[in-house]
């Protein structure tokens, strides 16, 4: 058998829409002419001119949150406890990395509107469509129209959410890692700010990550070319950063399929 493997990772960079105005990544980068005199400290009486083309190393210095890039939410970044409030949120550092590599389904919900709000009817429609039952431990990944505009200004603006029903209703399945290629699991602020605005309802608010209180599970944001992976077939690897205490870590998740 042959193994494929297609990167659902965005890059980490600067100067592309991928954030809230204040919420950007900055990178300052040593070129190798800059490295050289770097290095050349480290050893005494070396001068830039021993070292071959007068080239040092190159070094990049990142100024980021955990939340940029595509990465992994924990239950702590939902709420500080889960399990109805029966015990403390796990942190990043605490993911079960058992979770984090196994059979991947895709939900294709391009076709709703930016600022939707996904619930269980639609879930459960989708994986009739598919004609995929949920296994525990299935990572489901969720395709919005976010993905098709990322690095536009409309990007944050774009792509449905994942409400509490629904992601309650995955979650009772043993879902325990989920995705999308939006922003958010939840439908983009802008959308449920007008909402807000109407109802006072706070229970509008972030209902999806806020269904992380109830069932603990892991949710990755900013995925990528969902749309070359079939409804079901390939495995989903998502290892997170390990960060201490941590929110959430970044993660390089790829799919990866068994071709015969």
């Amino acid at each position: 058998m042959t193994r494929r493997i297609v990167d659902l990772s965005i890059a980490i960079e600067m100067d592309i829409p991928s954030d809230p105005p204040g919420m950007e990544v900055k990178i300052e980068y040593t070129s190798h002419a800059e490295g050289a005199p770097q290095m050349a400290r480290f050893f005494e009486g070396l001068t830039t001119a021993d070292l071959p083309d007068g080239e040092g190393w190159a070094v990049e210095r990142v100024t980021l949150s955990t939340h940029n890039g595509t990465h992994m939410d924990a239950p702590w970044h939902f709420h500080s406890t889960t399990d109805h409030g029966a015990r403390p949120a796990p942190a990043i550092d605490e993911t079960p990395l058992d979770q984090c590599f196994q059979p991947g389904v895709k939900l294709d919900f391009r076709h709703l509107p930016d600022g939707y709000v996904a619930t269980a009817a639609d879930v459960e429609a989708e994986l009739k469509r598919i004609g995929h039952e949920l296994q525990p431990l299935d990572i489901v990944v969720v395709a919005t129209r976010a993905g098709e505009v990322f690095g536009q200004p409309e990007y944050i603006h774009a792509g449905c959410g994942i409400g509490r029903e629904a992601t309650l209703y995955l979650t009772e399945r043993g879902v325990k890692v989920v995705g999308t290629d939006a922003w958010s699991w939840d439908a983009p602020f802008s959308h449920t700010a007008k909402k807000w605005a109407e109802t006072r309802d706070p229970k509008i608010i972030w209902e999806g990550h806020k269904a992380g209180r109830e069932i603990p599970y892991r949710q990755m944001e900013k995925l990528t070319n969902l749309k070359a992976l079939p409804p079901t077939g390939f495995e989903i690897c998502c290892f997170p950063v390990k960060i201490k205490r941590a929110s959430a870590g970044w993660s390089r998740v790829v799919a990866i399929f068994q071709d015969p």
